[in-house]
């Protein structure tokens, strides 16, 4: 039962992620749907390898990995998935990923707030020092390659 709720809320943030790219970035639905169906199919592949496999890692290390395998030239069809699911724009995903992201963090509120003021503090230390050091390593990037000087 636990694996069909997800199969659901996959399936509900595909259809989501479907709309967002047909009207932000001028996809066909019908030209983005066999993508979507690979990258929730190879979502549900990978929650189902964490519940099977006694080694205990994150799911997202099992879709990652899942993903690059498939997506690899070793791996037969890899183009024909390559191409159906670069029809699907990052943000057009991300964007409802981020949203369901946020609604479950609601129903987390009354413990979020038993830890008080510091998780604020400690928060925005972390996301602060995670921006600098992003920004950090890109400009060093771009400085390398010679981009944007």
């Amino acid at each position: 039962m636990f694996m069909l709720d997800k199969i659901y809320t996959f399936i509900i943030i595909g259809a989501i992620a479907i709309i967002g790219n047909w009207v932000g970035y001028d996809v066909s639905p019908i030209d983005a749907l066999p993508g979507m169906l690979i990258i929730v199919a190879i979502t549900v592949c990978g929650f189902a390898i964490e519940k099977v496999l006694p080694i205990k890692l994150p799911v997202v290390i099992w879709v990652s990995f899942l993903a690059l395998l498939v997506t690899s030239p070793i791996f037969p069809g890899n183009e024909t998935i390559v191409k159906a699911t670069s029809q699907i724009n990052f943000m057009a995903l991300a964007t409802p990923i981020l949203a369901y992201a946020g609604l479950s963090f609601g129903k987390d509120l009354k413990e979020f707030k038993q830890l008080g003021w510091r998780i604020v503090v400690i928060s925005l230390v972390v996301y602060t020092g995670t921006f600098l050091l992003a920004t950090l390593v890109a400009e060093i990037g771009f400085r390398v390659t010679g981009k944007f000087h």
